[in-house]
């Protein structure tokens, strides 16, 4: 694959993480990091490569060392604070989702007690609250059954 090839591909994934909600700059920055050809790359390097500037960049570091996606990295030598995509980063991500499932399942809870439960408001916040409740209650073993399996020598065949 060339550097055109990761590049159009890397682009094409910026504008999926963009419609899925992230901010551009954001999508861009990780999109970056997946087909970084390098371990680890700097602030710098990233605003050249995508021709943004250093106050994106540097927003989009951080959303995504938040989140658990990206960390710094030691990099002797160097003047730069050096970054990569971390090990496990997705499961890590949804494990940290935990605490946004968690708090759109007590906003739905506390809607339908300001809606009163009769109401129509009431029927589809207790879907929201259904399903949030669901996916806090199951997401720690995907996440878990994830390791596991990563975990496991592949088969060879």
């Amino acid at each position: 694959m060339t550097l055109a090839d990761t590049t159009e591909a890397a682009e094409r994934m910026a504008l999926t993480l963009a419609q899925g909600g992230m901010q551009k700059a954001t999508a861009r920055v990780l999109a970056a990091f997946l087909f970084a050809d390098t371990d680890s790359v700097t602030a710098p390097e990233l605003a050249e490569r995508l021709g943004i500037s250093s106050g994106s960049v540097s927003g989009a570091i951080k959303m995504l060392s938040t989140v658990g996606l990206i960390e710094r990295v030691p990099a002797p030598g160097s003047r730069r604070e050096h970054y990569r995509l971390r090990d496990g980063a997705w499961a890590t991500l949804m494990s940290a989702q935990n605490g946004m499932v968690q708090a759109m399942f007590q906003a739905a809870d506390q809607g339908i007690a300001a809606a009163g439960p009769d109401s129509p408001a009431a029927r589809r916040l207790e879907e929201m609250r259904d399903f949030y409740g669901f996916m806090f209650r199951e997401l720690p073993a995907l996440v878990e059954r994830w390791r596991a399996e990563r975990a496991q020598p592949s088969d060879p065949a």
